[in-house]
């Protein structure tokens, strides 16, 4: 994913010592920000890299922040918090936000967390000064509800976005329905770069479709106006043993 982000537009990232930030709001046990460092280390060594992530588990919270800690980041920027309720860094934009939320996890209605609902609905009420001024999806789903939170992270001269999510986001919901708002919105603030359809059966815990979203603040001049969709589901090799879900794999190739 961070490979996908730094393709272009990112010609910055390999000044001396420069400041980058990496914002995972669903950083489980911290694999992505980790990645996404060992990344970018390797093309500038001297770049000062600072790793922020929220997690709603305790057990993947916990492992995230050992992983962290090792790597000898600041224990401040990993916090134990669902990202529906509240953004744990207010005062910082993120150069980089990389992250694969839950996919079909409520955020009203009684399949929600505890004061979840509540959380949204108020952010909503403040409209673009929060983080969901674009409207709300269907109850039963959070992923536009990423999408827009990690919109709100972006730093606004550069930011760049990769996440993964399934299918839903792309067609439910009504013309008229907040799905179809919240996609008005990043079409009409020319905010997605590029879709990438993914292989089936590439993650351990699901084999469903997956696509990966880039959003972007910082789009070339002539991609202005534009969105790029690449068809890559057959893009893969299969494995000899299938790992949970898990049976193809994308080569570096």
């Amino acid at each position: 994913m961070v490979n996908i982000l730094l393709a272009e537009g990112c010609d910055d990232i390999f000044d001396d010592g420069k400041v980058i930030t990496i914002l995972d709001q669903a950083c489980g046990t911290g694999g992505m920000l980790s990645t996404g460092f060992n990344f970018i280390k390797r093309f500038n060594p001297s770049a000062d890299i600072r790793l922020f992530g929220q997690e709603i588990n305790p057990e993947s919270y916990a492992m995230c922040m050992a992983e962290m800690l090792i790597k000898g980041q600041n224990a401040e920027n990993i916090r134990y918090q669902d990202t529906m309720k509240a953004d744990c860094f207010p005062d910082t934009k993120m150069r980089f936000v990389i992250e694969n939320p839950p996919f079909g996890t409520a955020w009203g209605g009684k399949d929600a967390g505890e004061g979840v609902e509540l959380a949204v609905i108020e952010e909503h009420k403040k409209g673009f000064d929060g983080r969901f001024g674009a409207g709300l999806p269907s109850t039963s789903d959070m992923q536009l509800l990423f999408i827009q939170s990690a919109i709100d992270k972006m730093d606004d001269k550069l930011g760049r976005a990769a996440i993964i999510e399934n299918g839903s986001p792309l067609f439910t919901g009504g013309t008229s329905s907040g799905e179809s708002q919240i996609r008005r919105y990043l079409l009409k603030n020319d905010l997605i770069e590029a879709i990438i359809a993914l292989p089936t059966d590439l993650f351990y815990n699901t084999g469903i479709a997956t696509y990966i979203w880039i959003l972007s603040k910082n789009k070339r001049n002539e991609r202005k106006g534009k969105i790029q969709l690449i068809d890559a589901s057959g893009i893969y090799h299969k494995l000899r043993k299938a790992l949970g879900n898990k049976k193809n794999e994308i080569s570096p190739e």
